[in-house]
């Protein structure tokens, strides 16, 4: 069974249609990377899989379950977890409190299961030394981390990442890919939207590319990113 399936979703404000009738659906244990330009609508398809928006029309189904109209804390309790793509830590608190944070809200553990699991996301995300420092302190490698961390922290099947390279050094990124690469093999289901393009490609199964909230294209990374109308509209070349 499809952990994820988005059956003809739109969203418009006003006038403008920003996702129009995407249909998509994400395996278990699938990576799938979101390419499109900007003011594709890219964020806003998350925010419709993770219930900070509503859909117009359209259904919502994850793990067997419609989700269509479920606030976002009821998603995030059932495992769908996200970072955004400007970090929003809770500034005056620590980086552990914000954990706990995650954990005992978003993730609906106990008071000793959400630090344990603060602790555990710390090791794992290379923030151990920054527990106890103010969130709106780090710099911004750290508060990409933080935010990172802040989703796995509530322990989630699905996860999406919103241009969590964005800003990062060759090196950082490459960090970041390893990173990924370790949370997939533990099972965890990934959506990622990135403009980093080279660093996308080597995490992903599966690429899906929208333009004008519409699909563009779908498929093996490289086939796509060969794809002429891809070129031509992603990357401004002409085949």
């Amino acid at each position: 069974m499809s952990l994820l399936t988005l059956e003809a979703v739109s969203k418009s404000y006003g006038a403008l249609k920003v996702t129009d009738e995407v249909s998509v659906t994400v395996e278990r244990g699938e990576m799938l990377g979101i390419l499109g330009p900007n003011g594709a609508g890219k964020t806003t398809l998350f925010n419709l899989i993770s219930g900070d928006v509503l859909p117009d029309v359209g259904r919502i189904v994850y793990a067997g379950q419609d989700v269509t109209r479920l606030p976002a804390f009821r998603r995030c309790r059932l495992g769908i977890g996200r970072s955004y793509q400007v970090p929003q830590p809770f500034g005056n608190m620590s980086v552990f409190e914000n954990l706990v944070t995650a954990a005992s809200f978003g993730g609906g553990q106990s008071e000793r299961e959400a630090w344990d699991t603060a602790v555990a996301v710390l090791e794992q995300t290379g923030l151990l030394a920054q527990a106890n420092r103010p969130a709106g302190s780090l710099t911004l490698l750290n508060r990409k981390r933080l935010e990172l961390a802040r989703a796995l922290a509530t322990r989630p099947d699905l996860l999406l990442l919103d241009e969590i390279a964005g800003g990062l050094t060759e090196h950082e990124a490459a960090q970041l890919v390893d990173e990924l690469k370790r949370i997939k093999a533990s099972g965890v289901t990934m959506i990622w939207i990135e403009h980093v393009v080279h660093a996308l490609l080597v995490v992903a199964d599966r690429l899906y590319v929208i333009n004008f909230g519409r699909q563009l294209a779908q498929g093996e990374p490289h086939a796509v990113m060969n794809d002429p109308d891809v070129k031509r509209v992603y990357m401004g070349l002409e085949a």
